[in-house]
């Protein structure tokens, strides 16, 4: 079996030669840390939609409404794309709607695969250990920013190539694998100082958000695995 890197959701059409293959996406800042948060905290599904106008009809309809558009919090929305802002008391039990700059960008990109499931760092253990009792081919779609790469998504491709790998069941002897490989293996012993020379640090911090970097770049804080359903196009707990 094998594991893979897409850097760009531009790029995903060319990777999709095995319909098989579960997609993992991950948007470390903010967005599937953010689902893997609310859905850790009991929200009953997640639902990914790729625009202002959608995430305002939903908001109209009555549902609790979250995301933002260039780190932007929607003047409407009831949550930004802060993981600490869906707790338990505020989502338990309710369908929360989001809409992201890059992170619901990338699962409309991706919807119509076989499996689609969330991928964060706060979630990767959970994440590795589907993978490997499937026994089916990864592909890492990261969302970059507005299709451009980006550090930290990569490096959570890295990582999760590192430990499938190190398991013995996955190869990733593919170009971008290769180099989120490397990417992750230079910032593992320091990953905020590595993190700290990418762009995304810089729209964070512009906005009082370096904390909440920090948070996203933990390891198994919510162990959970979030799967996109197509047909409800709902994010739901397995």
């Amino acid at each position: 079996m094998k594991i893979d890197v897409c850097f760009s959701p531009i790029l995903y059409p060319y990777y999709v030669e095995n319909t098989d293959t579960i997609v993992v996406v991950v948007d470390i800042f903010r967005a599937t840390t953010t689902m893997c948060m609310a859905l850790n905290n009991g929200a009953a599904s997640i639902m990914p939609v790729a625009t202002v106008e959608e995430a305002k009809a939903y908001k109209e309809k009555g549902y609790l409404v979250g995301g933002e558009r260039n780190v932007v919090k929607f003047e409407f929305g009831d949550f930004g794309n802060t993981p600490s802002e869906y707790t338990r008391e505020k989502v338990e039990g309710k369908d929360v709607v989001i809409s992201t700059t890059n992170g619901t960008h990338a699962i409309d990109m991706a919807e119509d695969c076989s499996c689609l499931i969330i991928g964060s760092f706060s979630n990767i253990s959970t994440v590795a250990d589907f993978c490997l009792s499937q026994k089916k081919d990864v592909l890492v779609l990261c969302a970059g920013w507005k299709d451009k790469f980006n550090l930290e998504d990569s490096l959570f491709g890295g990582a999760l190539a590192e430990i499938l790998v190190d398991k013995g069941a996955y190869n990733a002897n593919f170009d971008a694998a290769g180099v989120a490989l490397s990417m992750w293996k230079e910032a593992k012993p320091d990953i905020l100082a590595y993190i700290k020379r990418g762009e995304h640090m810089k729209r964070l911090e512009a906005h009082g958000l370096l904390d909440v970097a920090d948070f996203c770049l933990q390891s198994d804080t919510t162990p959970v695995l979030p799967i996109y359903n197509k047909n409800t196009k709902k994010i739901s707990l397995q």
